[in-house]
């Protein structure tokens, strides 16, 4: 053999011996993944049911110190073999599931031993058991006889469960706002039963049939000494501050978006795009009130209060048509029909064949937010997604209603629709439900979700959705202008200790909101921090990425852009830029 020879061949091992490397390593981390997805789901028997994974459906969670330790422990295991494996020698795609799952074992991590929600948040506790049985009986993904026998062994776990709650929460941590919802939630699994098993007890053998019936019972009675739990002893007692405050907000921020935007830069974002959006919903409005008052003269430089006046008149306009108070469903439906029409007939992306199904919000999860899309878990493709939302109160006054349905009215709730359902997300969460890697699904971002389901509202806008009528435009912008508020609110209350008064001249005055929209926001900004924040971020990050997308395809079109977006499952918008953009 000549010398001459030798670098080139020398060169040609290392690269093969690198790829064998890349090949082993990847295998590696596969299989560490299939590991983790066999395991942690026996941690949370309600989760697992609710991803698919029906191994534990007849079992309940167990709410213990021993329980949380032993989270604790898997955690610290699984970020211990992450160790085990380098990233650098990983395929793109796995470097990116590396990436999350090392972040969303820390995060569970901090929310166990930092933020430490298990004893000061009960509404932790009343979903868990509205979904133990609500996943269980609202899509047939087994025998009916099968899913009712596990419904009986959870309903039998009650009175533990209740127990073990009751003995973790510290009443003096918890806000009053939330043991008040919790009062108004823990009696929502009844309606479940009411509504979801009784009716399908006379289907099963008579032996099972008295089993189920005195689970039930017995599951009654556990809700009934919860709710005198509730009432007596924990909203008497409850003297937490449900503001986290800023140390804990930026903490849960970084672990929630896992974006650059840092507080102060959300902040800025968020005034900058109220003005933005507020000065284009003038201009609309101007339109629209001198093509209905066409003698008009409007001042070559109107004032703040003049602008705020055109504005609210011309909404006006769009407030006229509204659902009646007991077909706020039923326009849902109709609307359904409409985006997905104008969707198909502009192409603007593949429509999934998955069924979908409009239902009333269950009682157990009312109180939070209007509507909301319930797909089915990345572990159970093929089930039925269902887009819920919620009826108005039956206590709420005639003036409580006018309030609601003049905030959701019927173009709102078209625009409701695109968000949830139609482009929003039920056709994406139904695209990253089929991506290849079940770790990625299991791992979904939700300020990507939250940010691709805001972004369709605008683009559907911008397409000409109900032939480019400008009211539609405009009850889109309002409703950015509330995504803009949702952000500037939850850092306002969490860190700037604002009150009732102040956030609710931010909705109202600066965001058009109706009163009760506004009065249900301020307690949502009371029960939730951060999350309020993932659609404003979202949003932000998926403009920013298709602008550059723009800049840099040569061949951009709209449908080729979305579902190459949505191909990649669910992850941070990050990442998905850097691999459509191959930064």
């Amino acid at each position: 053999m000549k010398t001459r020879h030798l670098p080139a061949l020398l060169l040609l091992l290392s690269f093969q011996v690198r790829a064998v490397e890349a090949v082993e390593m990847d295998d590696h981390f596969e299989k560490l993944a299939a590991r983790y997805i066999e395991e942690f789901t026996e941690l949370s028997p309600v989760s697992a049911t609710e991803l698919g994974d029906h191994r534990y459906d007849a079992k309940l969670n167990e709410i213990s110190k021993d329980a949380r330790q032993k989270q604790a422990a898997f955690c610290r295991s699984y970020l211990k073999q992450l160790t085990e494996v380098d990233r650098a020698k990983l395929g793109r795609q796995l470097q990116i599931d590396h990436e999350l799952l090392e972040h969303d074992l820390n995060m569970t991590l901090w929310q166990l031993e930092v933020l430490r929600e298990w004893e000061w948040n009960p509404l932790v506790y009343t979903g868990l058991a509205g979904s133990s049985i609500y996943g269980l009986t609202a899509r047939n993904f087994a025998p009916l006889e099968k899913r009712l026998a596990n419904v009986a062994s959870r309903l039998e776990q009650f009175p533990r469960y209740l127990e073990q709650v009751r003995q973790t929460i510290v009443p003096k941590l918890v806000p009053p706002i939330h043991a008040e919802t919790a009062v108004k939630q823990n009696r929502g699994v009844l309606s479940i039963l009411k509504n979801l098993v009784e009716p399908d007890i006379e289907k099963l053998p008579a032996r099972q049939q008295a089993r189920l019936c005195a689970a039930v019972k017995t599951a009654r009675a556990a809700i009934d000494k919860q709710q005198v739990w509730l009432e007596k002893e924990l909203v008497p007692n409850a003297r937490g501050n449900f503001r986290i405050g800023p140390k804990l907000y930026d903490q849960k921020l970084k672990f929630t978006m896992q974006s650059d935007l840092s507080r102060d830069q959300i902040r800025a974002r968020g005034e900058s795009e109220l003005r933005r959006v507020r000065s284009e919903m003038f201009e609309i409005s101007r339109g629209v009130y001198a093509k209905k008052y066409p003698l008009t003269k409007f001042p070559k430089e109107p004032s703040p209060e003049f602008q705020q006046a055109i504005i609210r008149a011309a909404l006006e306009f769009a407030y006229a048509e509204i659902p009646k108070r007991d077909a706020v469903v039923a326009t849902a439906e109709e609307s359904m029909k409409i985006t997905t029409d104008f969707v198909r007939k502009k192409d603007l992306i593949t429509i999934p064949d998955d069924p979908l199904e409009i239902i009333i919000m269950p009682e157990f999860q009312r109180g939070v937010s209007v509507a909301y899309c319930d797909s089915p878990g990345p572990l159970d493709v093929g089930q039925k997604p269902f887009y819920a939302v919620a009826p108005l109160p039956e206590d709420w006054t005639d003036e409580q209603c006018e309030s609601f349905l003049r905030e959701y009215n019927t173009l709102s709730i078209h625009n409701l629709t695109v968000h949830e359902a139609m482009p929003g997300h039920f056709l994406q969460l139904a695209f990253s439900n089929r991506y290849p890697s079940r770790l990625r699904a299991l791992l979904a971002s939700g300020v990507f979700i939250e940010g691709w389901a805001c972004y369709t509202e605008q683009m559907m806008s911008e397409e000409g959705f109900l032939d480019g009528d400008p009211l539609m435009r405009l009850i889109t912008l309002k409703w950015y202008l509330r995504t803009i508020t949702n952000a500037i609110l939850d850092q306002a209350v969490h860190v700037d200790w604002i009150g009732r008064e102040e956030a609710m001249r931010m909705m109202v005055e600066d965001g058009f909101q109706e009163e009760r929209e506004a009065a249900g926001k301020w307690v949502r900004s009371q029960l939730t921090s951060v999350q309020l924040s993932t659609y404003f971020v979202g949003i932000q990050e998926h403009r920013d990425m298709r602008s550059a997308a723009e800049a840099s395809w040569k061949n951009f079109s709209l449908k080729k852009y979305h579902d190459t977006v949505i191909s990649h499952g669910s992850p941070p918008v990050k990442y998905v830029r850097s691999l459509i953009l191959d930064e």
